[in-house]
């Protein structure tokens, strides 16, 4: 299941340096506007306990992870929706990701250059967010001048459902209000979701610190964006771009020491992986044995056989059953056996629910 998130933010405040650290590549991370001109994607693991400890008990030859997409968008600038900067190019990137990662300057240093003169996190985002908010008005617009005569004329059903969500986004962002905190009904948004709209999309906003605000876990500039982002139902995560670029050089036992001698519990980047993960309501089912350990991402919702097609689409067309235990139930008992034993081990059907933590084997049947 392929799924990405791109990094947003004003030039110069800290994302490729972040980027840096998500994928571990060495991209320009220049002090200047436009550093970055093409949109730069990396695939990053997604951090569980879970698959370790699997690896432990089942010593595979292939131990795979499940994954997830980062892209680093060109910086914005106050009239990109008009042309301004890399305007349109810009839009159009983040128009293909599946949520955002704003990344937000809350440090103070006289040597990065900040493009709008001073630090100030807010007007930062409300810059950001309006021209989000303008890009996606004038797609409303175009569509509402094309489509409102033949939905008052002919009647038809889904040319009056289009034209009246059209004009409920309409009403919502010249209030400067994004898409994603109005209330659309399920027909709704299966009528607009062509249009891919920007601030239809879920948000974090990753406040990048410097290194002792990082380990203090907050400042003035970030408190402010806390209270921000609560406002409107997102999420925050602090962390230090620069401090986490040095961790991802290291071994994961010399990281894992540098962060104690810190005072660190966990990296801010795997709080936001794992946070942007969240975001889409993904979970993780495992497939595990001597020959390989294998994390497989779903949406939170998704049956048995939706999710066995995610393996191979034979496993959905030809989906008889799945056997089913809990990674809690194997880590607590120790063995497949142990699991089966006490009654642990199920046997499910089409109608199953997954669940986050489920490890699974699929019993299928494909006819030529």
């Amino acid at each position: 299941m392929s799924l990405k998130a791109g990094i947003v933010g004003l030039p110069n405040v800290g994302k490729s340096t972040l980027f840096n650290a998500i994928t571990k590549k060495n991209i320009l991370a220049a002090n200047y506007p436009f550093a970055t001109i093409e949109p730069n994607v990396g695939v990053v693991t997604v951090p569980d306990y879970r698959l370790d400890k699997l690896n432990e008990m089942y010593n595979p030859k292939k131990l795979v992870p499940t994954t997830f997409e980062f892209t680093d968008i060109a910086g914005l600038v106050k009239g990109a929706s008009k042309g301004e900067g890399l305007g349109n190019k810009f839009l159009s990137h983040i128009r293909e990701v599946d949520a955002i990662v704003e990344v937000v300057r809350c440090f103070e240093d006289g040597e990065i250059t900040h493009v709008e003169g001073k630090i100030d996190p807010i007007r930062d985002i409300e810059i950001i967010n309006t021209e989000l908010i303008l890009a996606d008005l004038e797609i409303v617009e175009n569509r509402i001048s094309k489509i409102e005569k033949k939905a008052e004329t002919t009647k038809d059903k889904n040319a009056v459902l289009e034209l009246n969500a059209l004009r409920k986004s309409r009403e919502a962002l010249l209030q400067g209000t994004a898409l994603r905190n109005i209330e659309y009904t399920e027909d709704e948004l299966n009528v607009i979701s062509g249009f891919n709209f920007i601030t239809l999309k879920k948000i974090i906003y990753a406040a990048n610190v410097n290194d002792e605000d990082a380990i203090a876990g907050s400042n003035s500039y970030t408190d402010i964006v806390t209270e921000y982002a609560n406002k409107e139902g997102s999420k925050v995560i602090i962390m230090c771009a620069k401090l986490e670029s040095e961790l991802s050089g290291y071994e994961d036992e010399e990281r894992k020491a540098f962060m104690e001698d810190m005072g660190l519990n966990s990296s801010g980047l795997d709080m936001l992986i794992k946070a942007t993960y969240d975001l889409l309501g993904l979970k993780t089912f495992f497939t595990s044995g001597t020959d390989e350990c294998r994390a497989w991402t779903f949406k939170d919702g998704m049956k048995a056989p939706e999710c066995a097609g995610i393996i191979h689409t034979d496993f959905q067309k030809g989906f008889i059953k799945a056997e089913v235990m809990s990674y809690d139930d194997l880590a607590t008992l120790g063995t497949e056996k142990a699991v089966q034993e006490a009654g642990k081990l199920r046997l499910e059907g089409k109608e199953y629910i997954m669940k986050d933590g489920d490890i699974c084997y699929f019993r299928f049947n494909v006819t030529k």
